[in-house]
């Protein structure tokens, strides 16, 4: 019987040994096959040479290159009336006139008595050739004609301050002005600027002010024409740094095609600091971990670490000065699945990235 009892234990022993042995080859397969992962699908896009804009953006107003409101000089009833609003006017254009009556008449008297002085003068100095009148008399008569030739040109000018003229190019504003109205000496008529181009004056931080130079463009942007970009360049810089608002004041003018923009209007400025040719990538593809900045690229099938410097942002799109080159084909997307070693399946090629140009917008 204890024989019989033998035998059964050393069956169940070698049943149980084989059963641990099985197991333990399951999970060692299972582990192996843990190790070897599947590729992982990624896309690539090539890096671009490109020319990357380094900008300020603020805001400002326009301003008319040259503005001034027209007063009369003088007292009077108009009598004539050139001014429609909105119209554009050459220099010398007479926009008004009132009745100069009375100093026309005033400098037909003063003519008269110049040229009576003139003729006195005329004959006191050939009488004085053979002594028949003193040098005093010359003298007295001299003075005379002096004074007579200042009045006339005052006379002169009191005329002509019976009429307005265009000081310059320019456009007529509004007026209250109607033909035989009695106006005082003083009296506003309407306003006049030239637009061709327009000063448009903004701010810009201190901490730029190394950076920036006469004649860099300048770009604005009305909310009145969303759609179109006036240029123009930095033409006048501040002197003084504003003490509350840590900025410098600058000027630049704009090309005003067909008269669009308006004095007083706001505009929205992009002053361009510098450009450069750099290399420029999807800023998708770009990781951070702590202090380091890195990408991975496709090399034969398989991804790698780089850490890279990176310049000018704008959204979508980010400088690359160190660390890449042409031929580097960047991961943009899966690259947050994947470590520098493993394998991965390019499933879009390597493509150019779209578009041509970018800024660095530097916010005031």
């Amino acid at each position: 019987m204890w024989k019989q009892w033998l035998v059964a234990l050393v069956l169940v022993v070698v049943a149980a040994g084989a059963a641990v042995g099985y197991q333990n080859l399951g999970v060692e397969d299972a582990a192996k096959a843990g190790r070897e992962r599947p590729a992982s699908v990624v896309n690539t896009r090539l890096p671009e040479q490109d020319t990357v804009r380094d900008v300020v953006k603020s805001v400002g107003n326009l301003r008319a290159m040259n503005a001034v409101a027209l007063t009369t000089e003088v007292s009077g009833r108009v009598i004539a009336l050139n001014l429609r609003p909105g119209d554009r006017v050459s220099e010398g254009d007479v926009l008004l006139r009132l009745d100069d009556r009375q100093a026309r008449a005033d400098l037909q008297v003063i003519e008269s008595q110049l040229a009576d002085s003139r003729r006195q003068l005329d004959r006191a100095q050939r009488l004085r050739s053979n002594n028949s009148v003193s040098q005093a008399q010359v003298d007295a008569l001299r003075t005379t004609v002096i004074v007579a030739e200042a009045q006339l040109d005052a006379a002169r000018v009191r005329l002509e301050n019976h009429r307005i003229e265009a000081p310059f190019d320019g456009v007529v504003g509004l007026s209250d002005i109607a033909v035989g109205a009695y106006v005082s000496a003083g009296t506003p008529v309407t306003t006049l600027d030239s637009t061709d181009r327009m000063e448009l004056n903004f701010a810009i931080p201190e901490r730029f002010l190394g950076q920036v130079g006469l004649g860099q463009p300048v770009t604005g942007r009305s909310p009145a024409f969303p759609e179109i970009r006036f240029t123009g360049q930095l033409a006048e810089l501040g002197t003084r740094i504003n003490e509350l608002s840590r900025t410098l004041p600058v000027r630049a003018l704009i090309d005003n095609p067909n008269g669009m923009l308006r004095p007083g209007q706001f505009m929205s400025a992009t002053l361009t600091l510098r450009e450069r040719e750099a290399l420029v990538i999807p800023e998708q593809a770009v990781m951070i971990r702590g202090d380091e900045q890195y990408v991975f690229v496709a090399e034969d099938g398989i991804a790698r670490r780089i850490s890279v410097t990176l310049g000018s942002r704008m959204p979508g799109r980010v400088e690359v000065a160190e660390g890449l080159t042409l031929e580097d084909a960047v991961i943009v997307t899966g690259q947050d699945r994947i470590s520098s070693g493993d394998r991965i399946e390019v499933v879009d090629g390597e493509n150019a990235i779209p578009d041509n140009r970018f800024s660095q917008s530097l916010e005031t």
